[in-house]
């Protein structure tokens, strides 16, 4: 019998990979972070011995899943600014906060605010843009999180840099300081294309070239934004950026709530990665994704929830019901994007999006072993006909009881085993009045 550090046992498990797959009463051997074998759980019982054993039998395991655009320390900010259109979110609320609060310390606590949200949501990676973005490597690195971190660029002076080139050399740096590290990649992420100019899109992307690395934009998230450009530009944003040569299989392209069908058709051309935000896009009125037509089209459609400050939450679970229901209202078709394209959306197609598909989004022999355990013995979720139908459309994130990250237990039973969460709602509740008093200030 071979040894191994941890043998789950599992009512049902989805591996995403091969499609459209259920294994019931198999288990899963992890050993040294990675997934060594799926099998049936008596050949299990007959072929390993564990170090640690975990009998889920009312549990189903899923691939981690893949939070592929967050903005995690505006979770500080969650319900500050509801109700209003983006313009206005942004330019009346968030951005006054911002200059207001924003700081080491804030991205600090606020990062761990969301971390300790998103594990509990059986989120076992994210891709960041924010400030700081050092420190959401530290605090990410610290927990033993799994995160794609945006080095962001825009043109205006803010706390993290004053210009472009310094947006750009801090990036550079932040990259370097973190390189090695397993568990955390970058993007070169510059803001959107109504804040970022020409020169420093290009040297943004020029950078994410010379480093191998993804180039992470907002772009087409409203109409107003698309009649900007037209008055400013003459061009609409991705045409703009076409011309500017960023559009490419490293682009990961956030919102596209604006669409016309050769745009999705150059989309598909470019293999460009569109990050799908339906919730944040509902609660802004900012527009619809067509995800249907982009996935019919072959464009890699992956999830993400935005920031806690427009969404409200970072319930990817959540989120992958809302894009599938929305997809179907629509289009509406009953049969676009069924359970098993929304679970991939939520897992795979993000690993594919941020290039780490060789490591994680399904539970594979020889990837790293980020999975989540989920408690299907509830009333909430019974009878169960369809496994993965039942996941995707009557699961909430309260029923995650269990998420590996590497094969390191970081939520155990509910419990985080490396955030200490009393330590996180207390911090989080002083920044509340901080920013309260900030803004009352001004």
């Amino acid at each position: 019998m071979q040894n191994v550090d941890t043998l789950i046992y599992a009512g049902w498990i989805i591996p995403v990979v091969p499609e459209n797959v259920v294994y019931e009463h198999h288990a899963i051997a992890i050993n040294e972070g990675k997934i060594i074998a799926i099998l049936p759980s008596d050949q299990a019982a007959s072929s390993f011995t564990a170090r640690l054993t975990h009998r889920l039998n009312t549990h189903l395991v899923i691939p981690g899943l893949i939070n592929t655009h967050t903005h995690a320390a505006m979770t500080l900010l969650r319900g500050f600014a509801s109700d209003l259109p983006l313009s206005d979110w942004l330019t009346q609320r968030i951005w006054r906060a911002e200059t207001a609060c924003v700081s080491r310390e804030f991205v600090a606590e606020g990062t761990k605010l969301a971390i300790a949200e998103m594990l509990r949501g059986g989120v076992t990676c994210f891709n960041d843009m924010y400030f700081f973005p050092d420190v959401v490597a530290e605090v990410a690195e610290q927990v033993g999180m799994r995160a794609s971190i945006g080095l962001i660029v825009i043109d205006f002076p803010t706390v993290w840099a004053q210009n472009p080139d310094e947006y750009l050399q801090k990036g550079r740096e932040v990259y370097q300081r973190f390189e090695q590290h397993p568990l955390l990649k970058f993007t070169v992420s510059p803001h959107a294309p109504y804040t970022v100019s020409d020169a420093p899109l290009q040297a943004a992307y020029q950078l994410a070239e010379s480093l191998d690395l993804r180039f992470h934009i907002h772009v087409h998230e409203t109409a107003d934004e698309i009649t900007q450009s037209l008055a400013q530009y003459q061009l609409r944003p991705l045409e703009r950026l076409d011309k500017l040569g960023v559009l490419s299989s490293r682009t990961l392209a956030v919102h596209l709530t604006q669409l016309t069908e050769a745009e999705i058709t150059q989309l598909a051309e470019k293999s460009v990665h569109v990050l799908h935000c339906p919730e944040s896009n509902l609660k802004l009125a900012s527009g619809f994704c067509p995800i249907t037509q982009l996935h019919q089209a072959g464009v890699n459609v992956a999830l993400g929830t935005d920031g806690a400050a427009s969404n409200d939450d970072l319930d990817m679970l959540g989120e992958m019901r809302t894009a599938a229901l929305l997809a179907k209202g629509v289009s509406q078709n009953a049969k676009s994007i069924p359970a098993n394209v929304a679970l991939q959306m939520a897992t795979l197609n993000g690993a594919r999006a941020l290039g780490i598909d060789h490591l994680t989004g399904s539970l594979e022999a020889g990837k790293a072993a980020d999975l989540v355990a989920i408690d299907m013995q509830q009333i909430e979720t019974q009878p169960i006909y369809d496994i993965l139908s039942q996941l995707v459309y009557s699961v909430s994130r309260e029923r995650v009881t269990d998420v590996w990250i590497a094969g390191k237990h970081l939520l155990k039973s509910r419990a985080l085993t490396s955030l200490d969460i009393r330590d996180v709602a207390a911090k989080t509740v002083l920044w509340r009045d901080k920013v309260l008093h900030s803004i009352a200030e001004k």
